[in-house]
């Protein structure tokens, strides 16, 4: 089989898997891939998906960027730039989306601050 120019991902999952003191079954398994799969995206004959890249990531505890950017699926300065901004709230992104009408986010905000809480209460009980 041919080298799909991955290489240099494979090279760095090796790196982060082994970092993280983890077999590569261990990693398959936490990630939700088969063995041979990884074993073959390790070694630069596998192209994996942006989904697997994430699954992978959260695997070894890493930003999915980190991998897409490796995997040449992301500008590095654009992941720069996505990880300087603040994070979008939920609040923030029902009030800024332009699908919805004044009423429908106000319903969205009351179902929001409900679901809150609810959670809150529920840590407080012992």
């Amino acid at each position: 089989m041919a080298s799909l120019g991955v290489g240099d991902l494979g090279a760095f999952l090796r790196e982060q898997r082994q970092q993280a003191k983890l077999s590569l079954r261990q990693l398959a398994d936490a990630a939700g891939v088969s063995n041979p799969y990884l074993s073959q995206i390790e070694r630069g004959l596998r192209r994996p998906s942006a989904e697997i890249l994430q699954q992978l990531a959260k695997a070894l505890r890493i930003s999915a960027e980190t991998l897409y950017v490796q995997a040449g699926f992301l500008d590095e300065r654009v992941r720069d730039e996505a990880e300087e901004a603040p994070p979008v709230g939920v609040r923030e992104a029902i009030l800024a989306d332009p699908d919805l009408s004044d009423r429908q986010k106000e319903a969205l905000l009351q179902i929001y601050a409900s679901f809150r809480g609810e959670h809150q209460q529920g840590e407080e009980r012992p």
